[in-house]
């Protein structure tokens, strides 16, 4: 089942804050990502800050599923 874009931006906007929840993006390349403690929802982006104060975003356009585990 395919998420409507919407619900796919409510669903990461409720659950990113959550610290205990670990979350690992799966994007149209083929590539995963997982995002540590340090992530944020900014419009159609999600912000990855990493320990070395570098930020990456991610385009919600790239993303084809997320998963989300209780850590």
């Amino acid at each position: 089942m395919k998420m409507k874009d919407q619900d796919f931006r409510n669903q990461l906007r409720r659950f990113i804050p959550f610290r205990g929840i670990d979350i690992v993006l799966h994007l149209e390349d083929g590539s995963t990502l997982e995002l540590d403690k340090n992530r944020q929802l900014e419009g159609d982006f999600i912000i990855k800050k990493n320990r070395s104060k570098t930020e990456m975003s991610i385009p919600l356009q790239d993303i084809i599923k997320a998963d989300f585990y209780a850590a």
